[in-house]
């Protein structure tokens, strides 16, 4: 008998184990399809819920952490790539999500992620600029022409924060290849551009970027994101 009851054991635990993935596969197929639709993607991201069990997270509506990883984004005329969305403490009623409805789908804080391809930084840059690399929290810059009147050929490092209308590009020194002496006072307002970024999925303006092989990946973050944000989905339309 006690066999029995242990082999049954056994049976009920592989139950509820198997259960709570293939509960966690539909609810991510479903939020990837909700995601695809509220942002107009040609592709369904690829979406993870994690803790387990899931399915205690799934009949309370509440989740700890959801990625959602969108990949190649394009809004306002500008593209970027290796989008991601991490989203913390989500409240996600069950209903709402086996019936496809994303009114209540609500993230306290989610922090979208994003690299800016560096073809894409040089496209707003000076044409004196032939390309640009990174070189720590910075960028260093090859640069061939005349600026101001004055030949330069060498390599200038440039800042780069995050502002209200993208990214700011602005000079710091310039090493000359050929020895001569450049004012950087001539240099400033020439060698200064701004890429634009679109918004990114949480709506929210950049709030820190760093420098990668890539090119610069770009972070936003936002407190209580919805889902579902007519307004947002009227500007990305």
């Amino acid at each position: 008998m006690r066999k029995v009851l242990l082999v049954l054991l056994i049976l009920l635990v592989v139950g509820v184990a198997a259960a709570d993935r293939i509960g966690v596969r539909v609810a991510q197929d479903e939020i990837g399809k909700q995601v695809a639709a509220e942002y107009n993607l040609p592709e369904r991201p690829d979406v993870t819920i994690h803790g387990i069990p899931f399915l205690t997270q799934a009949i309370g509506g509440d989740y700890d952490h959801i990625d959602v990883k969108i990949g190649v984004w394009t809004s306002e005329g500008v593209t970027v790539n290796d989008v991601k969305v991490d989203m913390r403490d989500v409240k996600a009623p069950l209903p709402d999500v086996l019936s496809g409805g994303t009114a209540n789908v609500v993230a306290g804080k989610a922090t979208a992620s994003a690299v800016v391809p560096y073809e894409a930084v040089q496209k707003h840059a000076p044409r004196q600029v032939r390309s640009i690399k990174p070189k720590g929290d910075q960028l260093a810059v090859e640069m061939t022409g005349t600026m101001s009147g004055i030949p330069v050929a060498g390599t200038a490092i440039v800042s780069v924060k995050p502002t209200a209308k993208g990214i700011a590009v602005t000079p710091t020194s310039f090493t000359s290849r050929t020895g001569a002496t450049v004012p950087m006072a001539l240099l400033r307002a020439p060698l200064t551009w701004v890429v634009p970024i679109p918004e990114l999925p949480v709506g929210s303006r950049i709030s820190r970027l760093q420098p990668t092989d890539d090119g610069l990946r770009v972070e936003a973050t936002a407190t209580d994101v919805r889902l579902n944000d007519p307004e947002r989905s009227q500007r990305l339309k």
